[in-house]
């Protein structure tokens, strides 16, 4: 994996994601997801374009389920944008980089 991708876990959630002082784009994800599996070198090309702007981060469902639980995440991979501790932006899904980048920077107006 990317070193620019930051694997998110329950002790470095508040920290890595809800007090980003960028925008920060969780894929929730597992190992025996094709098609998470499929997403992650998109999400690695947008950590390095995105680098400094936002942050692109990974938290694996199977170890972490009481955080894809809190944001109600039941499929994967599911995109959750964090901009100032709140989600803005999701999508169930993986996209294809243009799309993704068009999800990132999208105006923060309305929660999800």
């Amino acid at each position: 994996m990317n070193d620019k991708v930051l694997v998110a876990t329950t002790d470095n959630w508040e920290q890595g994601v809800l007090k980003s002082p960028v925008p920060v784009l969780v894929d929730f994800w597992a190992e025996w997801c094709a098609p998470c599996r499929a997403f992650a070198p998109t999400l690695e090309a947008a950590a390095s374009l995105y680098e400094g702007k936002a942050r692109m981060a990974k938290l694996n469902v199977d170890e972490h389920g009481a955080l894809a639980e809190r944001y109600g995440v039941i499929q994967i991979p599911t995109l959750l944008l964090f901009k100032n501790g709140q989600v803005v932006e999701q999508n169930v899904g993986g996209l294809p980089l243009e799309r993704l980048k068009r999800l990132i920077d999208a105006p923060a107006t309305v929660a999800v």
